[in-house]
């Protein structure tokens, strides 16, 4: 880089703007160097992240994030009899999880259990859950990890939360006695942050 140039970034890199916290314009961080965008979605979604989430659905003090994947699949449900009442209970989840670049990391299945493409898997057990801000998707989670296999990614794992659901609930209707046993696919997304102890 030539003096010039040097002189101009140095004077850029001292407005207020930048030096004080200010609003700075997506050419000047271009100008700079810095992706204005995917900066500023990454710090929003962290900031939203600590604050949105209930105390119920918080891990333990002493444990850590350690990653947040997406899922991508269905909830599948079984219809069911229980005293003449016909329901869609759940049987399991089916979803594929990626990383926060998109790429596939591993899947999400019955346990319930999450396990990553190194080999390593962890199952728990729901300890809390809270209505989803969107009445028609599945509750936030919060589920305590009681076994592991492998050893990788998830075998520190003792905490996983589910939020940001989207679709997943149960059908309202559809199960009786003609479709006693038929299962149903009902697609959904969701978040889930994995903790361990620090």
């Amino acid at each position: 880089m030539g003096e010039n140039q040097s002189r101009k970034r140095r004077s850029e890199l001292s407005r207020p703007g930048l030096a004080q916290g200010g609003i700075v314009s997506a050419q000047l961080y271009s100008r700079i160097g810095i992706r204005h965008t995917a900066c500023r979605r990454d710090y929003l979604s962290f900031s939203l992240a600590a604050q949105e989430i209930p105390h119920q659905l918080q891990p333990p003090a002493n444990e850590k994030l350690l990653l947040q994947v997406h899922a991508r699949g269905d909830q599948v449900y079984t219809c069911k009899s229980d005293s003449a009442q016909f329901t869609w209970a759940l049987k399991a989840p089916d979803a594929q999880l990626f990383d926060r670049n998109g790429k596939p990391f591993g899947k999400h299945f019955a346990g319930p259990s999450w396990q990553a493409n190194d080999g390593s898997r962890a199952t728990g057990r729901p300890a809390a859950n809270l209505p989803s801000p969107d009445a028609n998707s599945v509750p936030w989670l919060l589920v305590k990890v009681i076994t592991h296999e492998g050893s990788g990614v998830l075998s520190r794992v003792t905490t996983i939360q589910r939020i940001h659901t989207k679709g997943g609930k149960a059908p309202a209707s559809g199960c009786d006695a003609s479709h006693l046993s038929q299962e149903t696919r009902v697609p959904y997304e969701a978040d889930y942050r994995f903790f361990a102890p620090e």
